[in-house]
């Protein structure tokens, strides 16, 4: 008689069967799982219905952003609003877009890093201008297919700035003497250690002038008919105004609150609703981008903001 010999666990091949069996039905599964559900998003608008995308830009307009820390919750830059804008002409669930806008305005590539994203939109879209839209917060706004003001917002300010700081006569009370050593006559032009030259002073004005005149361009182009130009003419020189004022202007195309806005921009998308509590909202969230100087308490983004402040000469709409 042969001895006994025990059983090991899994030395039953119909039980290894059994258990690759199962694992491929469990993924096969799980990956149902996953594909109904990317096409539930797809087609739930069809039994949802649209919904209207707020995007709150409350912040002077700059580049960078700077990441949330202990003191902050973080500051987006432009690139990172500006995906933001993007990623909405991708969303099925997006009818059309609300931009409320709070600003004074800012760094003239950044703003015009927005205001591309907005033109770039494939929904419609409205601008609702709150307590200030003032110079590139404005610039932003024209980008919009309506604009819906609050009559006591501060906005305009149509121009452009750029500013030296001359330190030479407090370098000199002091006894510091600074030396350029230049490739050019004009390669240390807005240096805060002398004064500017006639000649450097007029280079400035023309790169001011020739940008001031591209803002005009954009905001006659896009208002288009609806300007007063006659008015828009004496009032384009950096004139802050009030929504009232913007009105008569033809710089904007209504008063409102924010509410008249959100109806206005379910509208736009047919969106049926009789009052702003009645518009679906799409959930949207600015993702600020890494390496904007960051920390628990966010020194170094303070000192990188500091020092782009400090150097060299930046143009602005503000």
């Amino acid at each position: 008689m042969e001895p006994y010999k025990a059983r090991t666990a899994g030395s039953n091949p119909a039980s290894s069967r059994s258990l690759l069996v199962t694992a491929l039905a469990l993924i096969v599964i799980f990956l149902a799982i996953v594909l109904l559900f990317f096409a539930f998003s797809s087609i739930a608008p069809v039994f949802t219905g649209k919904c209207v995308a707020e995007v709150d830009i409350d912040q002077e307009l700059a580049v960078d952003g700077v990441q949330p820390s202990l003191l902050s919750s973080g500051v987006p830059g432009s690139e990172d609003i500006a995906d933001t804008i993007r990623g909405l002409n991708s969303r099925n669930d997006v009818g059309s877009v609300l931009i409320v806008i709070d600003s004074p305005g800012g760094s003239v590539v950044a703003t015009h890093d927005i205001y591309d994203a907005i033109k770039s939109l494939n929904k419609p879209s409205v601008a609702y201008l709150s307590e200030t839209a003032a110079s590139g917060g404005y610039y932003v706004a024209s980008g919009t297919d309506y604009i819906i003001s609050d009559p006591d917002t501060l906005t305009g300010s149509i121009g452009v700035i750029t500013q030296v700081t001359d330190l030479s006569g407090l370098m000199g009370m002091v006894g510091v003497n600074v030396t350029s050593i230049t490739s050019g006559p004009y390669k240390d032009m807005g240096s805060p250690y002398r004064n500017m030259t006639p000649q450097e002073q007029a280079m400035l004005q023309s790169i001011v002038n020739d940008t001031y005149q591209e803002f005009r361009s954009v905001v006659i182009d896009n208002r288009g008919s609806r300007l007063n130009m006659t008015a828009f003419n004496e009032v384009a020189d950096g004139r802050v105004l009030s929504g009232r004022q913007a009105l008569a202007v033809g710089l904007v195309d209504q008063l409102g609150s924010k509410r008249d806005a959100i109806l206005k921009t379910a509208q736009l998308a047919n969106i049926s609703a009789t009052s702003a509590d009645d518009v679906p909202m799409c959930p949207v969230t600015i993702t600020i981008s890494q390496g904007n100087g960051g920390g628990l308490f966010n020194v170094e983004g303070l000192i990188q903001a500091l020092q782009e402040r400090a150097n060299g000469m930046t143009l602005s709409f503000r």
